[in-house]
């Protein structure tokens, strides 16, 4: 009721009234979405930030960079227009005055325009023109043109980069297309194309793409726009922050309620582009190992039909062009973290809800260190996504008896690319390592943090345990190995850091904000970051995330990624501490099992492959320019093609005397049928390549030596 009352009374102040409008145009509802959202920011926003000058800059500067990322529409002079409102938004956004979005409106649609008129000139024109040139793809790297004669030079640049790109994958493709022919005894005929007739396609599907490409954006919503704004004001509280229009919240629900792409990734937008944010286990995606976290996807292909740019369209457009039934097959051309361009085939399917949840096995390496037991999680699932009501925790608990059971030596727990999911289930997972006591603290803003316990007394397994993470392991992951390391019950492994995401959100339905205005709701929703994560020793998980007490280089080890790439990321801070402790695996002689480790890593070639490797993706990375000339075009993609064979077989090999085994409690429900037999499979193999499992082997191990030097010295 008091927010109620906040609002109501500023509604008035403001002059807030429903009054008769052009079609697609709201502006009394416009006022009341961007009153409840400050309002409720100003009210809830763990971080509220002051309405200035320094706000109107970053607003405005947000702003642009949402409404022409690529730098492709609008033109210096008219940038130069609309800085005349750069330190005037606040007082707009004070006054709930849309003078500026109006303008920048009005600008961007009629820049748009002359943007598809330059394009059906150039498009007929000849390319070669600038062969010459090379292309800067990172905007913000860009200047905008300075006028009209820059700025349609700087198409002809982008759409000779489109057709070198196109035409080189055509010329790859027949190809492949003969070499398979020449090895096939039957001799299928193939018309071969001349590179002519190629170039004369590639010509064809550019303008079908650039088509569709703006008739998508002269369908574009004025809610869209307005969704925008709104979110370049959220944006600078947080990047989790956002305004959803009433059409965004129902995409947005699709996604997590599991009614997937189609290929089982959530995708989001990124500029112009179409980013991929995580991969759903047990999803085609997931099983085909080609499309990875922050991929970004530039075309989608039907198989058997023309590719579509997908650049700049909105992003419900691309999830309905990547969903499909079940059998069909799309092509993501994706851009890789190197600046690599690959296409990927991903033959559409159901989630395989079973594969998402806790499983186990044991591994052991003859000789050196046996019956490991060994435990995948790939999310932090909750009692509701499963029929029989179990949730994680309870899933692992049932693990960790079936592999006590196998008197196992060490258990690994794998929470690597988990991106978080419940809070209770984080709890009493971390309670079945410990006798009981805090595990996270969560505190709002301006109150004192909440101290969640483990109230369990019981301990599940008192052996010696590593918890595995890397870049892409969030939120839940981070409480538990958070806790686990700083009740030093487990060793933490994995890459530089976890993701940093220590923050929680909210919903808020924007229409309960108003008693009244039904004839203009719904009238969206606001996902708002109101309560930060702190571990017991008192340290955010945000922005920082946990950093492993052993570091395995991975092909991220010299990229920044996670919640550290975010603009206006929340910063990491400190609050008290609370008392813990354990005795149920006292670790011993830890500095000395991390240099072991370290010496391990030096002395193994595939990890010092997997470095070299970093390196290049970071090199990669930051060459964003591209020659326009064919020739030199082919040459460095072929180039970089080669210098990434060197790299191809890391984690195609299986790891020398590994050997890894379901256990013999499981065997009954895999050979239910074929299809589970051959997702087992699928795993057994992919466990065996992994480098990584072999090095924590070899951890515990380690551990458990300086266990039993510790009981001798006792």
């Amino acid at each position: 009721m008091k927010m109620k009352g906040l609002l109501m009374v500023t509604i008035v102040s403001c002059g807030l009234f429903i009054s008769a409008v052009n079609p697609g145009v709201n502006p009394a509802k416009e006022r009341l979405i961007l009153n409840a959202v400050l309002n409720y920011l100003d009210a809830l926003h763990l971080s509220p930030l002051t309405l200035n000058d320094d706000f109107s800059v970053k607003v405005f500067d947000s702003y642009l960079d949402m409404i022409d990322p690529g730098k492709r529409y609008l033109i210096q002079t008219e940038i130069d227009e609309l800085s005349r409102y750069r330190y005037d938004l606040d007082d707009q956004i004070s006054n709930r005055s849309f003078v500026f979005f109006d303008a920048s409106e009005k600008l961007i649609d009629n820049a748009v325009t002359r943007a598809k008129s330059i394009f059906n000139e150039i498009i007929e024109s000849d390319l070669e023109e600038v062969s010459s040139y090379t292309i800067q793809m990172d905007s913000d790297k860009r200047d905008y043109p300075k006028n009209e004669e820059e700025l349609a030079l700087f198409w002809k640049k982008i759409i000779k980069y489109d057709f070198n790109g196109r035409l080189d994958s055509k010329i790859e493709n027949q190809n492949s297309k003969i070499e398979e022919s020449n090895a096939n005894s039957e001799k299928n005929e193939l018309q071969i194309k001349t590179e002519e007739e190629l170039k004369e396609e590639v010509i064809k599907d550019i303008k079908k793409s650039y088509k569709n490409w703006f008739d998508n954006i002269d369908k574009g919503r004025r809610s869209d726009k307005f969704e925008r704004y709104m979110n370049a004001i959220t944006h600078l509280y947080d990047p989790h922050s956002d305004y959803l229009n009433p059409k965004s919240k129902d995409d947005f629900d699709i996604q997590m309620g599991g009614k997937l792409e189609g290929i089982g990734a959530r995708l989001s937008t990124d500029n112009e582009m179409t980013r991929v944010v995580s991969i759903v286990p047990g999803g085609p995606a997931w099983k085909g190992k080609d499309l990875e976290v922050d991929d970004l996807i530039s075309s989608v292909t039907q198989k058997g039909e023309d590719a579509v740019n997908v650049v700049g369209m909105r992003l419900d457009d691309v999830v309905q062009l990547i969903r499909g039934d079940k059998g069909t097959t799309v092509i993501l051309t994706v851009r890789k973290a190197d600046g690599t361009i690959r296409d990927i085939e991903i033959e559409r399917d159901e989630v395989i809800i079973d594969e998402a949840f806790a499983r186990s096995l044991i591994l052991d390496i003859p000789g050196e260190m046996e019956n490991i037991g060994y435990i995948r999680l790939p999310k932090f699932y909750s009692t509701f996504e499963k029929d029989d009501g179990n949730s994680c925790a309870k899933d692992v608990k049932i693990e960790i008896e079936k592999l006590k059971d196998k008197n196992v030596n060490g258990i690994i727990l794998d929470l690597r690319s988990n991106g978080g999911g419940s809070l209770k289930d984080v709890i009493d997972m971390t309670g079945l390592f410990i006798k009981d006591g805090p595990v996270v603290q969560v505190k709002p803003r301006n109150k004192e943090a909440y101290v969640y316990d483990d109230e369990d007394s019981e301990v599940h397994y008192t052996g010696p345990l590593v918890v595995m993470v890397n870049q892409f392991s969030a939120s839940a992951s981070e409480i538990l190995a958070a806790a686990l390391q700083d009740y030093q019950r487990a060793i933490i492994v994995g890459s530089n850091s976890t993701f940093g995401k220590g923050t929680v959100q909210r919903f808020i339905d924007l229409d309960r904000a108003y008693r009244e205005y039904d004839e203009i709701k719904p009238l969206g929703n606001l996902k708002i970051t109101m309560q930060k994560f702190y571990r017991i020793n008192g340290g955010s998980t945000q922005l920082k995330g946990v950093i492993p007490d052993i570091i395995l280089p991975d092909n991220y080890h010299f990229i920044e990624t996670g919640e550290k790439d975010y603009k206006n990321a929340l910063e990491w801070s400190e609050i008290s501490a609370v008392e813990y402790s354990q005795d149920v695996f006292p670790l011993t002689e830890v500095s000395s099992i991390v240099m072991n480790s370290e010496n391990r890593v030096k002395d193994n070639p595939s990890f010092q492959l997997i470095l070299e490797n970093a390196q290049r993706l970071k090199r990669n990375q930051e060459k964003s320019e591209y020659p326009l000339d064919f020739a030199a075009f082919d040459q460095m993609k072929e180039d970089r093609r080669k210098e990434a064979e060197k790299y191809d077989n890391i984690f195609k090999e299986d790891v020398e005397n590994f050997v890894v085994k379901n256990l013999d409690v499981d065997l009954e429900y895999i050979k239910v049928d074929e299809s589970r037999i051959a997702r087992n499979d699928d795993w057994i193999d992919g466990v065996k390549k992994d480098i990584y499992l072999e090095e924590v082997m070899h951890i515990l191990k380690d551990m458990q030596k300086s266990k039993k030097d510790l009981a001798l010295r006792k």
